[in-house]
């Protein structure tokens, strides 16, 4: 079952002026060490920003929240596997949010993708609720 989906659309130049301006402040205030690193190490650093700016709006939405309530940016991280896919993660309140919109029985998976064609960086996030099996001696032996 679907919990909750999110978009948002971010201009990477105004992303790579508020880094001009704000440098340290302004990637330190929103984004974690690990999506800095990544971001650093990239030839577009202010794409890079933009996407996973662009991925703690949506997921925001997608928590249904946005950004208030007790959110912060931090709460909200974006990774990647070796395969390069993007990996949402959260936090703190945020994880909260997620663990009190996920019915019992269910667990939440964030599904998250980013694109970006400049000067646009876009993403999208779906909460998704999948039943989680049941353990333990009165569980049902798998079919097959």
């Amino acid at each position: 079952m679907i919990l909750g989906i999110g978009t948002d659309l971010a201009n990477i130049d105004r992303i790579a002026g508020v880094l001009e301006r704000h440098g340290d402040r302004f990637r330190n205030r929103v984004f974690t060490e690990i999506e800095q690193a990544k971001a650093e190490r990239r030839a577009d650093t202010p794409g890079t920003y933009a996407k996973r700016w662009a991925a703690k709006e949506a997921c925001s939405k997608a928590l249904g929240t946005g950004l208030r309530m007790g959110i912060a940016w931090k709460d909200m991280a974006v990774t990647n596997l070796s395969t390069g896919q993007p990996v949402m993660h959260v936090t703190g309140w945020a994880a909260d949010r997620l663990k009190a919109m996920t019915p019992d029985g269910h667990e939440a998976i964030i599904h998250v993708t980013l694109t970006d064609d400049h000067p646009w960086a876009q993403a999208f996030v779906l909460i998704e609720a999948l039943p989680v099996a049941p353990t333990g001696p009165d569980a049902s032996p798998p079919i097959g």
